[in-house]
């Protein structure tokens, strides 16, 4: 089933303007988002072909199937609650039924961990994405011999300028694990290649060192440190630095580039949005979704805040939800006897 067939077959309930444009916050080169609800034929709805949600190919579009919405809302999602509560002027379509789903039945102190948790998942996200900015990775990918130290006396240089130094070439070394510790080899070398040396690694792409069959008699040239551990964590930091390069949306993190405050701009934006979303839900009991401090918004989401200066207002935010909840007698759940009795309504007389 496609959008146009909901449109088609009148199975609309709702629809409305939604994102940027609903919370006050577009600007020229904006987007128009739109969701909506809508019911399925009697057939598909008791049969076989249950469709939770519809959306377009860019999902700027998308609509819920009414009993997902409820499902959803009874989970206070802070999307589906915007929907809920989308200003009259941004609705194009409302179907009689659907005033009987008001958003004061579904809010609930679990809004502190939909809206609040996820405002504070996205600051942890944009801390990482402010590390990788400040710190980029070479494409060339390090291998564990970047890891590896010669001892000398009390000090260590590292296994490359070692072997460089002495003329010798990693292929012709062997080693042997030293017992009762971690990462510490003997370092043997096989001038003549007769002994069977497996070399420190095998491969560029090894992700540990060899360890080789070495004779009594023979005696180590040097002693080796390998730092596995170090080796595992820029393993991980290089395979995440780079899947990021490859999915970041070039548009924004040009944007982000410009004017040079190391964050997304305009996630933060959204993440502030949030969180001042959430406090007003505890202080009032209510949700309106447009901001009345647009200008501050727009500025955050033109980089003209410091890194530390959004932080700062994001964890002021947070401390106040934690007061205001503390104090709120919103209910800990929503009712869900009493919402899905309102679906079950909506449900009868659509189908009647």
């Amino acid at each position: 089933m496609t959008i146009q067939d909901l449109k088609n077959k009148n199975l609309l309930l709702f629809e409305a303007i939604s994102g940027s444009r609903a919370f006050g916050l577009a600007t020229e080169t904006s987007d128009t988002d739109i969701r909506g609800v809508y019911y399925l034929p009697k057939e598909d709805f008791f049969g076989l072909n249950y469709i939770p949600q519809i959306s377009n190919e860019t999902n700027d579009i998308t609509y819920y199937e009414i009993g997902r919405f409820v499902e959803l809302l009874q989970k206070n999602n802070p999307n589906i609650l915007e929907v809920l509560a989308s200003p009259e002027d941004c609705i194009l379509y409302k179907h009689p039924l659907m005033d009987l789903l008001k958003p004061e039945d579904f809010l609930s102190k679990l809004c502190k961990d939909t809206f609040a948790g996820y405002a504070v998942s996205q600051i942890k996200k944009a801390k990482g994405l402010n590390k990788k900015i400040l710190n980029p990775m070479d494409k060339e990918r390090k291998s564990i011999l970047d890891f590896c130290f010669i001892l000398e006396e009390q000090d260590s240089v590292s296994l490359k300028k070692w072997l460089l130094a002495k003329r010798k070439v990693q292929e012709k070394c062997g080693l042997t694990g030293i017992d009762h510790t971690k990462g510490m080899f003997a370092l043997f070398y096989d001038d003549s290649q007769t002994l069977g040396y497996k070399g420190i690694i095998q491969h560029e792409e090894a992700n540990q060192v060899s360890v080789s069959s070495v004779p009594k008699d023979e005696k180590p040239e040097a002693y080796l440190f390998c730092n596995l551990d170090a080796y595992s964590t820029y393993c991980k930091d290089y395979r995440e630095y780079w899947k990021w390069v490859e999915e970041r949306n070039e548009d924004r993190y040009n944007v982000n580039k410009t004017h040079g405050q190391n964050y997304d701009s305009k996630n933060m934006m959204h993440t502030i949005r949030l969180l001042q979303s959430c406090e007003q839900i505890f202080k009032t009991k209510s949700l309106q979704i447009q901001v009345e401090n647009r200008e501050e918004l727009l500025d955050i989401k033109a980089g003209n805040w410091s890194y530390e200066s959004v932080l700062q207002k994001a964890e002021a935010l947070i401390q106040s939800i934690e007061s205001q909840y503390i104090e709120s007698n919103l209910p800990d759940f929503p009712d869900l006897e009493k919402t899905t009795k309102i679906l079950i309504e909506i449900r009868e007389k659509l189908y009647a």
